[in-house]
């Protein structure tokens, strides 16, 4: 009986988190009662844990780097006082403009490989979209009539060639 429960795949859909409430108040009841349900249950939650460390992928190197100076960044923000903080940096605007030096370009890195649309710009490529959809509907509709027109004509023709005999 007990082996059946074991085996009935409930400890494989609570330690998933498939398992309904019901399923779970149950076999926490089994596992409080019986022994083997609660090694059974240890065994699966340090198998899973295994396969999940064996089929890990790790990080980019120097994500650490990223994340730590971004939390660094803002915690010397939260140090500032935001009044001190009037409009732009004058010294770096002026250090970026130096007349007759010529065009100077900010340097931009890009660890993704996605581009962002702005949000005007999906409901534009969504109304191409349809627009398509919509004239390629009119073309083959009018491809169609055409044909019929002309099979409509072929016939008037024939039809005039035997009246003239």
């Amino acid at each position: 009986m007990i082996q059946q429960y074991i085996n009935s795949g409930i400890l494989e859909a609570y330690v998933t988190g498939a398992a309904s409430d019901q399923e779970v108040k149950e076999l926490l009841y089994m596992k409080a009662t019986y022994p083997e349900v609660n090694i059974a249950l240890q065994e699966l939650e340090k198998d899973m844990e295994l396969i999940a460390q064996q089929m890990a992928v790790a990080p980019p190197e120097g994500t650490w780097d990223k994340i730590s100076g971004s939390i660094n960044e803002l915690i010397i923000r939260e140090n500032n006082d935001p009044e001190q903080f009037t409009g732009r940096d004058e010294s770096n605007y002026k250090n970026f403009t130096q007349p007759g030096t010529g065009p100077q370009y900010i340097e931009v890195e890009s660890e993704n490989n996605y581009m962002k649309v702005h949000k005007a710009w999906k409901w534009v490529f969504a109304a191409v979209f349809v627009l398509g959809k919509i004239f390629l509907g009119c073309a083959i509709y009018f491809y169609l009539e055409n044909r019929q027109a002309q099979l409509q004509l072929k016939e008037l023709k024939t039809e005039l060639r035997l009246l003239k005999k």
